[in-house]
């Protein structure tokens, strides 16, 4: 563990009561509003929340992947969108910089990313580039000392205020796979960026996705992350690693919040004269979520010490992202048949949980995508 046991434990009880005193009760005004309160974001500024994965060094909290699995359990027992706000901070805007950055370029951004004076964003994907990133299309033609950079990105988090961008661009169109790609660090307010209009989601209301455009935008040499040339994609599998990690917290945390949600209501409500809890087909729909939620858990707290271990953990990885947001679409589609009428009610918030968890299956990686990962790597185990 990076913190020591007890000052870890604080940090949980922290961040647990912060979700349940100050978090839970936005949870429907964020859903209508499509905005977190600029209080709630100065009070997560305020608990570090935006620099809990960038180490200690540079402003950060620094926690280890176990760790930070573990809170982000914590904060998956309120609405994504809460956790969103920082996510790109302490995961993919921030960690291709701790993973690969140069000191320079260490010292310049992350101790800003980790106070939350500015917001990180990633930009891979692309109108005609989603699950085949390596298919990506935007350029970086080299002019002199700076990189010129042209092209779309797609469905980008937190695009809308970010300060930074990491932008994966094509530095060799010679090469069509992702030997030819490139990571690029850019300010938002560097002339040439461009931001296309906030897309209105199925779900996760208060998290906010827009194009990222970029035409003639010139960045110097020293932009590139690592300073080295053809690196980008490398960069991006390391990050997306980790990250599908701590998305799969995510999961089981709003798993738990929907199965505690799902037996208090199974307790109190009443059908024939007793509480619908007591009817054995209710228990087995309880009992499936229980279970697959303590499965998914158990899963990615080992591969968590694994990675914190130094193993290679990408199947790993792969394998519980997939389970985990699988399964907790699987728990929200039965929290809403335990409450009957009443989860498809607003008012109960049991049918936002069922839209907003939706997309855990679609980014950071497909299912379909995590499956052909798993394959791949069993089928590279067994040929040696």
């Amino acid at each position: 563990m990076s913190l020591d046991q007890e000052t870890f434990d604080q940090l949980l009880a922290t961040i647990r009561r912060f979700v349940e005193e100050r978090l839970v009760p936005h949870e429907a005004e964020v859903g209508e509003s499509d905005r977190i309160p600029d209080g709630l974001i100065r009070e997560m500024r305020e608990l570090g929340l935006f620099g809990l994965s960038i180490p200690e060094d540079y402003g950060g909290i620094g926690l280890d992947v176990e760790e930070e699995v573990r809170v982000t359990i914590e904060l998956g027992h309120t609405s994504p969108a809460f956790r969103s706000a920082f996510g790109t901070n302490i995961g993919i805007g921030s960690q291709g910089i701790v993973i690969d950055g140069t000191e320079e370029q260490k010292r310049r951004y992350l101790p800003k990313l980790a106070s939350g004076e500015m917001v990180g964003s990633f930009c891979l994907t692309e109108p005609d580039a989603g699950s085949d990133a390596a298919a990506l299309r935007t350029s970086a033609r080299r002019h002199g000392d700076a990189y010129v950079l042209n092209g779309t990105k797609r469905y980008i988090t937190n695009a809308p205020s970010a300060h930074l961008f990491t932008v994966m661009a094509r530095t060799d169109p010679e090469k069509t796979g992702a030997g030819g790609i490139t990571a690029f660090l850019v300010e938002a307010d560097t002339p040439g960026v461009k931001l296309g209009k906030p897309d209105v989601k199925m779900g996760q209301k208060g998290a906010h996705i827009s194009d990222v455009i970029f035409e003639d935008c010139r960045v110097p040499a020293e932009a590139i992350v690592g300073g080295r040339e053809g690196q980008g994609f490398k960069t991006a599998m390391k990050v997306l690693d980790r990250g599908r990690l701590t998305i799969s917290g995510v999961c089981i945390g709003i798993a738990e919040r929907l199965i505690r949600d799902s037996l208090r209501y199974a307790s109190e409500r009443k059908q024939f004269g007793k509480p619908i809890g007591e009817f054995q087909l209710v228990q087995a729909m309880l009992a499936d979520s229980d279970t697959e939620c303590y499965a998914a858990k158990s899963m990615v707290l080992d591969a968590a010490r694994r990675k914190d271990a130094g193993e290679t953990i990408t199947k790993q990885a792969a394998m519980c992202k997939y389970y985990s947001s699988e399964m907790v679409g699987r728990v929200a589609d039965r929290a809403v048949q335990i409450h009957g009428g009443a989860g498809y009610l607003a008012e109960y918030g049991i049918e936002r949980f069922y839209r907003d968890v939706r997309l855990f299956r679609i980014y950071e990686g497909t299912s379909q995508i995590q499956q052909l990962v798993i394959a791949r790597n069993m089928l590279k185990e067994i040929q040696g």
